[in-house]
């Protein structure tokens, strides 16, 4: 398969470069900031679901210019096309590392996965052991074996509308995704709309049937690389707890549990850029 460039105006964010790249009989759109400093590692961000690159915008502009990023909208999410046939975790993870090296990243990334993207972000330190530097889990935790969360807040979670109604979403925000959000549920609708790119729902339940049965329970203790979890003391989706169990399997992990809820990585980015930069700089 060949990479191959399409205009996806207007770029997420100053300086970035977006473009479609084919790889693995997949398409996606993904967006790179070049960083100022070719020796420090770029950093590969995997989202949520339903949610587009731009909703990462405000944690890349709170990372350092000097590192590279890299994100992607998944099958049928934002910019790229929707699936044709279904995928899981286990066989999306080979594509992304095939998307990586047609944009020229052949050598050690680090990872950072978030929520579902957390799921991936396991998966690919696994299978793609030798392409994955250090790995970051926030607000994530092991698939179907795991303390789950209440049952009205899942069954939030098996509709995209909050993606795609901005008065839903602040109606239901301190509900699902706790922290900040409980007090402030204007800022959840201006995270997940604000220049966001909205693909059909087909792909939202693409990607849900993408974890369903899922669990990384099992081979955790194969993740070896250095490890950080974050996790939000107030997280309805996934309890802090998860991210107890998660630190004492992962051989090489550390856990920082801060004051907020499930999207504190886009919602309070500059007071967890800095928590992340440390780990990966040190």
């Amino acid at each position: 398969m060949s990479s191959t460039s399409r205009p996806f105006p207007p770029a997420p964010g100053r300086g970035e470069i977006v473009r479609s790249v084919t790889a693995g009989g997949r398409t996606l759109r993904v967006a790179v900031r070049a960083g100022t400093d070719p020796s420090v590692p770029p950093l590969l961000l995997m989202n949520g679901i339903g949610a587009s690159l731009e909703v990462l915008q405000p944690f890349v502009d709170a990372l350092d210019r000097r590192r590279t990023v890299i994100r992607f909208d998944v099958p049928g999410v934002g910019g790229s096309p929707r699936p044709v046939v279904p995928y899981n975790l286990a066989t999306f993870s080979p594509v992304v590392a095939r998307v990586l090296t047609r944009l020229g990243f052949d050598d050690q990334v680090d990872v950072l996965g978030l929520s579902w993207g957390g799921g991936l972000a396991q998966h690919f330190a696994v299978q793609h052991r030798s392409r994955c530097r250090k790995l970051v889990l926030a607000a994530t935790a092991t698939g179907s074996l795991m303390v789950p969360a209440h049952p009205r807040v899942l069954a939030r979670m098996l509709t995209p509308r909050r993606h795609r109604d901005p008065d839903y979403a602040r109606s239901i925000a301190g509900e699902i995704y706790g922290g900040s959000m409980r007090t402030e549920p204007d800022r959840a609708a201006r995270a997940l709309h604000s220049h966001t790119r909205v693909g059909p729902k087909r792909g939202y339940y693409f990607q849900l049937a993408a974890s369903a049965g899922w669990s990384s329970l099992p081979f955790l203790k194969l993740i070896r690389q250095p490890t950080l979890i974050l996790a939000g003391d107030d997280d309805p989706i996934v309890p802090v707890v998860n991210a107890r169990i998660m630190a004492r399997c992962i051989p090489d992990a550390q856990l920082h549990v801060y004051d907020g809820g499930h999207i504190a990585l886009v919602t309070e980015a500059r007071q967890l850029a800095p928590v992340i930069e440390e780990f990966l700089d040190g």
